[in-house]
């Protein structure tokens, strides 16, 4: 399990997360959707990089992997809606939890793009 107890573990837990949505889209033929999740990490990863000295060691509280499942092994329209939907449910919690206003924004509208998907 990943501690979602810091800005850095919390941008790499999200990072992580959106290069194993990218394989998931990849592997049942969805090619649109996974470009889309490798821009959202290329720009995570950019958003990682330009804050991290600002606040990497700032406590994050009320975080857990746990609460967030992710099915990667339903491949049915109904497991990547629940794909989709789990990611929602995870970026509109953390990122009331991020105290770097360009970061927070990012995660903001992930979360709206994976809720508009």
């Amino acid at each position: 399990m990943t501690r979602l107890n810091s800005f850095g573990s919390v941008m790499s837990y999200v990072i992580e997360l959106e290069t194993r949505l990218t394989s998931y889209y990849q592997a049942i033929g969805n090619a649109d959707r996974a470009t889309s999740a490798d821009k959202r990490r290329i720009k995570l990863e950019r958003i990682r990089r330009e804050n991290v000295v600002e606040i990497t060691l700032e406590p994050i509280d009320g975080l857990d992997e746990a609460d967030f499942p992710f099915n990667w092994e339903d491949a049915s329209d109904a497991g990547q809606t629940a794909v989709e939907a789990a990611f929602v449910q995870f970026y509109s919690a953390i990122a009331p939890k991020i105290n770097v206003l360009t970061a927070q924004r990012a995660l903001e509208r992930c979360g709206q793009e994976h809720q508009a998907s």
